[in-house]
């Protein structure tokens, strides 16, 4: 069974830092782009961040621009989430997914694989 796994969640105070990652477990994702989206409780999933296949493309959410970085490491089929400065409002189960192809996308239609979550809290 395909999956992708998050992990590096959990509670940080407000303007605290957080990295998560994302590998796959069951198959690799050569030639995949690659997303972070969220959802918050009582909210409809959203976009945070897409990287391409070759890493030299990113796309961020305005609400995250600047204090939110996403790379890959293709070596270890890993991708990253660096999350720093966090505020309250980014608390959220923190999702990855896999597209089948090399460019990302903001649209969560798009994507073809997804993990199960990981949940991040930043408290006040």
């Amino acid at each position: 069974q395909v999956q992708l796994v998050e992990s590096g969640g959990g509670l940080v105070q407000a303007g605290g830092s957080l990295r998560l990652s994302c590998a796959p477990s069951g198959r690799t994702f050569l030639g995949y782009a690659m997303g972070w989206f969220r959802q918050a409780p009582g909210k409809e999933r959203e976009f945070v961040a897409a990287i391409s296949w070759s890493g030299g493309t990113t796309s961020y959410a305005d609400s995250v621009k600047a204090r939110f970085t996403i790379s890959r490491d293709n070596t270890k089929s890993t991708v990253y989430l660096q999350m720093n400065s966090l505020k309250p409002e980014d608390t959220a189960v923190y999702y990855c997914a896999a597209r089948g192809t090399a460019t990302p996308s903001t649209r969560i239609s798009e994507y073809d694989y997804w993990g199960q979550g990981t949940q991040v809290t930043v408290s006040s």
